[in-house]
């Protein structure tokens, strides 16, 4: 069994309380723990910051940044690479073998997950063939040519869009946007309580928590407070999900809206951490620690007995340079 172990955490950014996240699990399973981090701009990461070594890489879209990331696994020994953003899902489940070649395991899903959960077309089509509820979806492009597909106003957004990005409620078939930079998907405009239901499959594709939180607020795509609510509905929709992503391992996170009309429908699945993970891991689900167990050869203590009711008030702070 390994008492050392270093980790590798990419798109870094502001991602400092996952980073404390591994920390702590490490303290508490008693290894020795080095946490490296890489963004484009390390400098001004404060999570790359807060890390025990920082790299500057390319970006995900770029040929070179699987062979940027393995050098870092190669120079510093790293035995887990958490990926934090959807761009990047797919480069590392595609070369998820060259890390492991060269002793590195790569939390992400199979390329077939990926591809699923990072086109919301094919997301909203795989859930809804699976018997899950998901918003009504059809491409701009048919929505243009046939207005009466939807029923008005209609939610629009990017089919592999992530963090909020080009998002609107366009109320009228007259206001649709007539150019694509990107594909476009258009859903019915649902209303109601959104939540994230943060979940763990561990290596051998075993569900083994649900978590549910409300989004009482949320900032940037990303939630600011929450809190956490054990709803069987919500947990069989994570069981529905886990039956038709059969891929799906580690941390993952899928939204739903509470619609009065429709009832909780799928809007989105996250194959990574989510930004709302720390509020799961303080209600008692670690998924920190699970992966540190896995990449260890530890006993898994993956568990469903999280704490109902927590919420997390969400705050800014600063990471200083410059002082000494």
């Amino acid at each position: 069994m390994n008492n050392a172990v270093g980790i590798l955490l990419t798109s870094a950014g502001r991602r400092v309380a996952l980073l404390e996240a591994f920390r702590s699990a490490a303290r508490e399973l008693k290894l020795d723990l080095k946490v490296y981090a890489c963004d484009l701009a390390p400098t001004l990461s404060a999570a790359c910051e807060r890390s025990d070594g920082a790299f500057d890489v390319p970006r995900s879209d770029d040929p070179y940044y699987i062979d940027a990331l393995l050098k870092i696994v190669e120079k510093t020994g790293v035995g887990l690479v958490i990926p934090t953003i959807d761009p990047e899902l797919m480069p590392l489940a595609e070369a998820a073998q060259r890390f492991a070649d060269i002793g590195a395991q790569v939390h992400v899903s199979d390329p077939e997950t990926i591809s699923i959960v990072r086109d919301k077309a094919r997301t909203a089509e795989v859930l809804a063939a699976a018997g899950l509820r998901v918003p009504r979806t059809v491409s701009l492009d048919a929505l243009r040519k046939d207005p009466d597909r939807l029923k008005w106003p209609v939610f629009i957004k990017p089919s592999g869009g992530s963090a909020s990005r080009g998002l609107a409620v366009i109320e009228r078939p007259d206001d649709l946007p007539q150019t694509d930079y990107e594909p476009m998907i258009a859903q019915d405009c649902l209303q109601g309580p959104e939540y994230t239901i943060n979940m763990f499959v561990d290596r051998h594709g075993v569900l083994r928590t649900v978590i549910p939180h409300v989004r009482l607020s949320v900032r940037a795509g990303e939630v600011e407070k929450g809190r956490t609510e054990r709803r069987a509905d919500l947990r069989a929709t994570a069981e529905g999900i886990h039956q038709a992503l059969p891929g799906l391992r580690g941390a993952a996170c899928f939204q739903v809206i509470d619609d009065a009309t429709h009832g909780p429908c799928v809007i989105e699945i996250n194959a990574r951490f989510g930004g709302g993970y720390p509020l799961a891991d303080a209600a008692g689900a670690p998924f920190a620690r699970w992966l540190l167990e896995e990449a260890t050869g530890r006993t898994s203590s993956a568990h469903d007995d999280w704490k109902d009711g927590v919420e997390m008030l969400r705050y800014d702070a600063a990471v200083f340079k410059g002082l000494s």
